[in-house]
């Protein structure tokens, strides 16, 4: 089916895998978001690409943290990229669904914390099928 026009990502029938993934999780969390009462998040597409570029970084320097082996934070990133709205930031590996991934992610407190943050307004999603993966990021912004 087609995502409602309130995720911001029409499907276009052309996407990878890796995209379909990244446009489901939007839509669990929109769901997720409207069960609390909090409005939807739309798709950033500049925080889906710090997503998706951190997912890969996990992958391809093996580590899983939210600071990386440079000792950059999420919002190090962010800044980098020229990302000022950086609210927080989900990570997860090895789940092999947008399905599996939220659960984990509502069954944690904190990140389940973020999903329900109803002053958060954008969310990026990026996953990364490497070695150890697949590889999970969400990015979330005011």
């Amino acid at each position: 089916s087609t995502p409602p026009p309130s995720t911001g990502s029409p499907s276009s029938g052309n996407e990878s895998p890796a995209e379909t993934a990244e446009a489901e999780v939007l839509r669990l969390v929109n769901a997720e978001r409207a069960r609390a009462g909090c409005s939807p998040v739309v798709h950033d597409s500049a925080l889906g690409r710090l997503a998706r570029d951190f997912s890969r970084d996990m992958a391809n320097r093996s580590f899983f943290s939210h600071t990386d082996p440079d000792g950059r934070s999420p919002w190090d990133r962010a800044s980098a990229a020229g990302i000022g709205n950086l609210g927080g930031e989900n990570i997860a590996r090895g789940q092999q669904s947008a399905a599996s991934v939220m659960e984990s992610w509502m069954n944690s407190e904190g990140h389940r914390a973020n999903i329900l943050n109803c002053d958060f307004r954008t969310l990026g999603v990026g996953v990364h099928p490497g070695p150890g993966g697949p590889w999970w990021t969400q990015n979330f912004g005011y």
